[in-house]
């Protein structure tokens, strides 16, 4: 295992980056005129919708992600071991249905789509113009899950889910630049420093009954992984678990599920498996500094295993100006905005299984997934309360801004 690096030297050269979380790089000179989007990944369904990324957030179009689908499956019903994992996916995360579309990314010069397939354990590149393959990266083991994209826009990551691997590749190309190992189920990705470091962080196994408080053991090894993206080398792992027991909440999992940081990356927000709450972590000093309990609705089902992927709340954004919190409230059915110096929550706003929350671009709505409702709402990050929706496909998680060509259409 590499050497660990002190907190305080990794802070230094992180605090002064980019948020990479929907962090775009901006088109070479002389390249073709582009128009930032939104994209909206429908994972059941296979397709992204391309929509407006402010105001009132139309629809522009939409584009398939499995045009190799027939060959994809063909492949997983000759092979037993990966039919065998291909339906888990499908009846364990995919509640029921395929997984085909959980992240996605533009490259710079906005020709082409990278997304993650879970149910085809794969990264692929969709030319926009035309909605063909240009290339197609297997992952390690048998399901990929989130994508980040480096501040710069160049190099991707993916975690490859049950390789326990995160991949990072060239996303013009797909060549992998390098990988590093992670702990069980690597989740979340998130660039720091300038793109310098890439922290992850696995969620364990969520796909079993083993929910019980008593039967957290189970899980498995779940920590944040940080590696230096020069080398791919692990400069550093978290464990909250310890952190989580000296701030008085051993009851909390330490499974860090979605994540945001400060803008000068000195705080990370994150939400945990089962917990309706997020909590803060202050990078320094290595120590959680606030948890906050929100509110639970009374009609959840009590039952922990009837919870997505162990989920009690998923999705979390930041305000650019970092005062502002969003957050999906999963399986309570709302979303609220927070304030960062209080954590106080502000109006709930009903949301049917929001799944995820990211910022619209000019900055002023938190745009939510509701993946219950096949819709994506956008709530105003200055007065906490609805102010669009739009009609998506079929449960739509991910939603990323990105890139097109000016003047795009659908192909």
């Amino acid at each position: 295992m590499a050497s660990l690096v002190p907190l305080r030297r990794l802070l230094a050269a992180t605090v002064g980056g980019l948020l990479a979380l929907g962090s775009l790089a901006a088109p070479a000179q002389g390249a073709a005129a582009l128009r930032q989007v939104m994209f909206v990944g429908n994972n059941w369904d296979g397709t992204v919708d391309v929509i407006e990324p402010g105001g009132g957030y139309a629809r522009i179009g939409r584009l398939s992600v499995i045009p190799d689908r027939a060959q994809r499956l063909t492949e997983i019903y000759l092979n037993p071991i990966r039919l065998a994992f291909y339906l888990g996916v499908q009846q364990g995360p995919g509640e029921g249905h395929d997984q085909l579309v959980d992240d996605m990314y533009t490259t710079p010069a906005g020709d082409a789509l990278v997304v993650s397939r879970p149910s085809f354990a794969d990264v692929v590149s969709i030319d926009l113009a035309t909605g063909a393959l240009k290339w197609r990266f297997p992952v390690s083991g048998f399901r990929s899950d989130h994508m980040a994209v480096s501040p710069d826009g160049r190099t991707v990551a993916v975690s490859a889910s049950t390789g326990n691997t995160v991949h990072v590749l060239d996303i013009v190309t797909g060549r992998q630049l390098g990988s590093f190992a992670t702990g069980d189920k690597p989740h979340e990705n998130i660039f720091t420093g300038g793109g310098k470091y890439l922290w992850n962080s696995s969620i364990g196994e969520v796909n079993t009954d083993l929910d019980a408080p008593w039967l957290d053991f189970t899980k498995g090894d779940r920590k944040i992984t940080i590696a230096d993206t020069g080398t791919y080398r692990v400069v550093r792992t978290i464990d909250m678990r310890d952190r989580l027991n000296a701030f008085g909440r051993s009851d909390l999992s330490d499974a860090v599920r979605p994540a945001v940081f400060t803008p000068d990356e000195s705080k990370l927000y994150f939400q945990v498996s089962f917990f309706a709450g997020i909590l803060e972590y202050d990078v320094a000093t290595d120590k959680i500094t606030r948890i906050r309990d929100l509110p639970q609705n009374p009609a959840t089902d009590p039952d922990r295993t009837t919870w997505v992927n162990d989920s009690r709340h998923h999705g979390l954004s930041i305000s650019r100006d970092g005062a502002k919190l969003c957050v999906a409230g999963t399986m309570d059915d709302y979303a609220t905005v927070m304030d960062r110096a209080t954590l106080n929550p502000g109006p709930l706003v009903t949301a049917i299984k929001p799944y995820w929350a990211t910022v619209s671009a000019d900055g002023r709505d938190c745009v939510i997934s509701e993946a219950g409702a096949d819709r994506v709402t956008a709530i105003s990050f200055a007065t906490g309360q609805a102010v669009a929706s739009v009609a998506v496909g079929d449960h739509p998680q991910r939603v990323r801004i990105g890139q097109v060509p000016a003047g795009w259409t659908a192909p």
